[in-house]
């Protein structure tokens, strides 16, 4: 089965409605299934007074709030309704994350596919049992999750006419090291609950998402920009559109290289068998000679 590329755009347009089109473009030219946006109305999502995650001081400084930050970042529903279309004219799928009930209400006027519950509402019922009386495909985010908490979520959203669930593995750290990837957790939701499971990956690079596919994962999410060094809180831990061009065409040949996993001798192979195999001659043996090996 194709794995499924979302090209998570996220706030990375900056409140600015061109550069999510830029972003559109870019991932419909690197090869991605999805484009993926988060939809929120700032003063629903954080008081004004919140504090910014560590990673966004990091990368935003700490002066401003975490409102003020994500006001700044915010897109008008107008505005997603534009987007929604500039996708359906690109021929690419439009999916955004709602992270709130007017969100979730104002998203539903798109059809989307499938919907993507963020890390951030897995032990949030009420937004659970919204999301799956949907009845449209899950993409469940993990990060920061225990088993418990996950086994939970899906029970929830089994409960509630969910369609097909997908757990994604998540390190919620802005870029991940390596060290805290733990790859193999994917592989224990997917034993432990009975789910498709795929990977959001925040590391640097793409050897992570390669690998998560050669391990199994259905669905691939990584943060798209269109410069590492704009302003912004994810910038620095997204690809620019060369990388995640790189990035799909390599889970592509990973995909051809898995093959079905039937052990069989291949077409060219079959063509060039005779060349490195060995053949046996036999000596000259006289007629009814008894024979041995020395005769070889």
């Amino acid at each position: 089965m194709k794995v499924f590329v979302i090209a998570e755009a996220g706030i990375n347009h900056n409140g600015s409605l061109e550069f999510a089109k830029k972003l559109v473009d870019a991932a419909k030219d690197a090869g991605a299934d999805c484009i993926k946006f988060q939809t929120f109305i700032s003063k629903n999502l954080v008081t004004k007074n919140a504090l910014k995650a560590e990673y966004q001081k990091q990368q935003t400084g700490a002066k401003e709030s975490q409102y003020d930050m994500l006001k700044k970042y915010e897109l008008s529903f107008d505005e997603f309704v534009k987007l929604g279309r500039y996708c359906q004219d690109k021929n690419i799928e439009f999916l955004s994350t709602a992270f709130d009930f007017e969100s979730i209400e104002f998203l539903k006027s798109f059809d989307m596919k499938r919907w993507k519950i963020p890390s951030g509402e897995i032990t949030n019922l009420p937004y659970l049992i919204k999301i799956a009386k949907l009845n449209k495909p899950v993409i469940l985010s993990t990060g920061m999750s225990t088993m418990d908490e996950i086994k939970n979520a899906v029970s929830v959203l089994k409960e509630n006419s969910a369609g097909e669930i997908t757990v994604l593995h998540c390190t919620t750290e802005y870029p991940a090291p390596f060290s805290d990837v733990n790859l193999r957790a994917m592989l224990s939701i997917k034993e432990g609950l009975g789910v498709k499971v795929g990977y959001s990956d925040h590391t640097k690079g793409i050897e992570a998402a390669i690998a998560a596919v050669a391990l199994g994962a259905s669905v691939i999410e990584k943060h798209l920009t269109l410069d590492k060094n704009m302003e912004g809180p994810d910038h620095k831990s997204s690809l620019e559109p060369s990388e995640m061009k790189a990035m799909v065409e390599s889970i592509r040949n990973i995909e051809i290289a898995l093959g079905d996993g039937t052990k069989k001798l291949q077409n060219r192979r079959k063509k060039t068998f005779a060349l490195p195999a060995k053949a046996l001659w036999p000596k000259d043996i006289s007629k009814r000679e008894k024979f041995s090996l020395k005769k070889i």
